[in-house]
């Protein structure tokens, strides 16, 4: 009875984490649509505000630890700088492109980790797998088609193209980060990755802010709104980095890729009713179509899991058999010996 009273909370609570994972990634995605629209170029000091925070609450839980860095700290260096990279892409693009066009953009993230697990970690992937990759590069190839036909596309000012071109080299950096956070995860704990992350992310970014943004932050005027929009940004982002980890730890890749599907929905809504801006049918029809490879993609994911667990359950149960046989087997000769010894004491 407590273990189905468990998987019955343990449902809805995934769920409402989902949800607040892709509620955050929508709300980074707000703040620095609504930043640039303000004519604030700044993506790298946003990203700094995140690590920032990230620093502030993980660095004094690790150093109370007391206990040594289990993965070497210069590939924590290389983790943060590409994260901050493809932070800095994907928070530029916003001065070129619509925030639905590029918070579904982001789902190229998965065909390139695809890309790096089969040719770095050796995973291997089945043909439904596959097909549903191709169909999300096939609604993405739809979302570029919008773009160009897009009024935006003759606006000198918004070059939605380019917009997209940045978002792609983007989660280009997101994957070769998330490959890496998934190996340093199987060796280590998540507070000591996040904690790292934001401290070398911080000090990476306050150098490329000195070389490239110092003179873009002191041309912002500092107002109570621009202010709320950097901490909004600054939250929205600490809250993905935290509860990110909960929710792939809890439910796997297949429920955290269909929840942060759910954040380009909070994006349709944001451009609609905050900017009233109409959407071209052809976004409606390229999410669509990217809904459909993920489900494929997910849900053949948690099946090819499924199955590599039970086919590892079946050799350790096999693996315990001969040891039972070997222990049968000299129990009977250990009663063999026993016998022969009586019967020659009798004789």
């Amino acid at each position: 009875m407590e273990t189905k009273a468990k998987d019955a909370w343990r449902l809805p609570l995934v769920l409402f984490l989902g949800q607040l994972v892709a509620f955050s990634m929508a709300a980074c995605s707000f703040a620095s649509s609504f930043i640039a629209n303000l004519g604030v170029d700044a993506p790298l000091a946003q990203s700094f505000c995140t690590h920032l925070l990230l620093t502030l609450v993980y660095v004094p839980i690790l150093l109370r630890r007391r206990q040594k860095l289990r993965i070497p700290w210069y590939w924590y260096l290389a983790l943060a700088f590409v994260d901050v990279q493809g932070n800095y892409l994907v928070t530029e693009a916003y001065q070129y492109s619509s925030i639905t066009s590029v918070t579904l953009l982001d789902c190229w993230t998965v065909v390139w980790v695809i890309m790096l697990t089969w040719y770095v970690l050796g995973t291997r992937y089945s043909f439904w797998q596959f097909l549903g990759a191709t169909t999300c590069v096939a609604g993405l190839a739809l979302v570029l088609l919008s773009d160009a036909k897009s009024p935006d596309a003759q606006d000198p000012d918004k070059m939605p193209l380019l917009g997209d071109a940045l978002v792609i080299a983007g989660t280009v950096c997101y994957a070769f980060s998330n490959v890496g956070e998934e190996h340093c995860v199987k060796k280590n704990d998540r507070v000591e990755l996040v904690a790292m992350l934001g401290l070398f992310g911080m000090l990476v970014g306050t150098i490329q802010i000195l070389i490239f943004e110092r003179k873009s932050i002191e041309a912002i005027a500092w107002s109570p709104t621009m202010i709320s929009l950097f901490a909004g940004y600054a939250v929205a982002g600490f809250i993905f980095y935290t509860i990110t980890p909960f929710v792939l730890k809890m439910s796997g890749a297949t429920l955290f890729n269909l929840s942060l599907l759910t954040s380009d929905m909070w994006a349709v809504a944001i451009r609609v009713y905050f900017y009233q801006q109409q959407i071209n049918w052809l976004y409606y029809l390229a999410f669509t179509v990217v809904a459909i490879g993920l489900i494929i993609y997910s849900l053949n994911e948690s099946s090819s899991v499924d199955g590599t667990a039970t086919s590892t359950e079946a050799a350790a149960h096999y693996q315990q058999l001969p040891s039972e046989d070997n222990s049968t087997g000299s129990g009977s000769n250990l009663d063999r010996e026993e016998r022969k010894q009586q019967e020659a004491h009798i004789c």
